[in-house]
């Protein structure tokens, strides 16, 4: 498969381009853009230096848009000289002047400055081990759970699913019955492995709760799926997993509850009036009762913190695990 470039101008550095050629016009506020010298620089476009800072940039922020693929360096850097070029072009046409430039100008560089403060705020704040060691005791390690190792026949009436019961309450095999005659054939005798209840549509997993070690339920058990008969064969507490595997996950986690905190602080402390009202106002129907009022405005706009999902649980599954087949029951991984 051949390597493409990402389109003209798709990456963000275009604004650093932009801004590294109005230099003349920065104020004494502003500082200027960094002059970069001919041995720092990879491509020379009218006299303008292209650094090599900003290939590894470029580099960068394409290895994260592609997953981790490498794009040839020459591509790259025909990439920066057209950029440099189109730049030039809008300078030379004085479109940098243009209120819908400037404008957008304006915004980036708000955007630019909303996530440097964060940065900033998560590098004078770090996480601590404590602080991930005290979330994984609070939210992984305290989750108290039981995991079950079941099999399971499934057929697709209730009819043949009393059958089997009755051939099981004869002396059958359940692994047997469940190898002739279930339609689920993702598993060996019907064998599900370890699970926990949330890893398993309701009405089945409410099943295995009530059964004892064993045990086979006497009445089928209808899913989505069709009309199942249950054999839970064990059970056990759940175990957490151990604090490294789930570090990765609680740091993010707890970066973003500090840039939260830090917002909600600078909220408090600012003075705010929303000038618009939260939702547009419906006409009102002849004779209907008033609307509710409005509930307090809510910011529509995160900022682009690194973010990651709750603290993984110690069986972090979706509660109804879908099946690997269409007509198959949701399966747990096994372990």
């Amino acid at each position: 498969m051949k390597k493409k470039i990402i389109p003209l101008l798709l990456a963000g550095t275009a604004l650093v381009s932009i801004s590294a050629c109005n230099e003349q016009k920065t104020t004494d506020a502003t500082p200027a853009a960094p002059v970069v010298d001919k041995a720092d620089a990879v491509a020379v476009v009218n006299g303008k230096y292209i650094s090599k800072k900003t290939l590894a940039e470029l580099e960068s922020e394409v290895a994260e848009r592609a997953h981790g693929q490498a794009f040839p360096k020459d591509k790259l850097i025909e990439e920066l000289i057209q950029r440099e070029l189109l730049v030039q072009e809008a300078l030379k046409k004085g479109l940098d002047k243009s209120p819908e430039v400037v404008e957008r100008l304006e915004t980036l560089k708000k955007s630019l400055l909303s996530q440097a403060v964060l940065q900033d705020y998560l590098k004078t704040n770090p996480v601590t081990e404590a602080e991930v060691k005290a979330e994984y005791d609070s939210k992984v390690a305290a989750e108290k759970g039981t995991e079950y190792k079941a099999r399971h026949i499934l057929v697709k009436t209730e009819a043949e699913a009393k059958k089997l019961i009755e051939k099981l309450d004869k002396g059958a095999k359940f692994d047997e019955l469940a190898t002739k005659n279930s339609i689920d054939t993702s598993s060996q005798g019907g064998d599900l492995g370890w699970f926990t209840a949330n890893q398993m549509v309701a009405p089945f997993s409410q099943a295995v709760e009530k059964l004892e070690n064993g045990k086979y339920t006497k009445t089928p058990v209808q899913t989505q799926f069709g009309w199942h008969v249950i054999l839970r064969e064990d059970s056990r507490p759940q175990t957490p997993p151990p604090l490294e595997s789930v570090k990765e996950q609680l740091t993010p986690y707890l970066q973003r509850k500090k840039v939260q905190s830090m917002i909600e602080n600078l909220r408090k402390q600012a003075q705010v009036e929303v000038l618009v009202p939260a939702a547009e106002e419906k006409p009102k129907a002849e004779g209907a009762a008033p609307a509710a009022p409005a509930g307090e405005p809510t910011t529509t706009e995160q900022p682009d913190v690194e973010s990651a999902p709750e603290p993984v649980k110690p069986s972090d599954a979706p509660a109804e695990k879908a099946a690997p087949e269409a007509g198959k029951p949701a399966t747990p991984d096994k372990k």
